[in-house]
């Protein structure tokens, strides 16, 4: 995890291919003390590591981020007020890439869509 402590894998499984997991994001790390103080937000940044670290876990190798496409941010994410994420990840590998189209869901909001090509280091 590049931030310790800021969030933590509660369910993680993959049904067709597809990748679901279920996440607590922590609202006392210290990365929500500068983003935002008194009014903590998700950095759109950190849930893109998250998306890459639970690929990573998934698929055993080590990543880098190519591109990222069709980046849709459609809600904020205060992790006081729904710390409890699912993120879904659908890949298409190739030899050298892998292609994730990635939801990230709080209750029955659509927090992000987006699609992440990675490549494989």
């Amino acid at each position: 995890m590049l931030i310790a402590d800021l969030y933590k894998i509660n369910e993680d499984s993959v049904r067709d291919g597809v990748q679901t997991t279920t996440v607590s994001l922590n609202p006392k790390s210290d990365i929500f003390k500068g983003h935002f103080p008194g009014n903590p937000i998700t950095p759109g940044v950190c849930t893109l590591q998250i998306i890459k670290e639970l690929t990573e876990n998934r698929k055993g190798c080590s990543l880098f981020m190519k591109k990222a496409s069709n980046v849709k941010f459609m809600a904020v994410i205060n992790p006081e007020k729904t710390p409890d994420l699912v993120i879904t990840n659908d890949f298409t590998d190739s030899e050298e890439e892998i292609k994730v189209k990635s939801t990230v869901k709080y209750d029955d909001t659509l927090a992000l869509k987006v699609v992440v090509t990675f490549v494989k280091v």
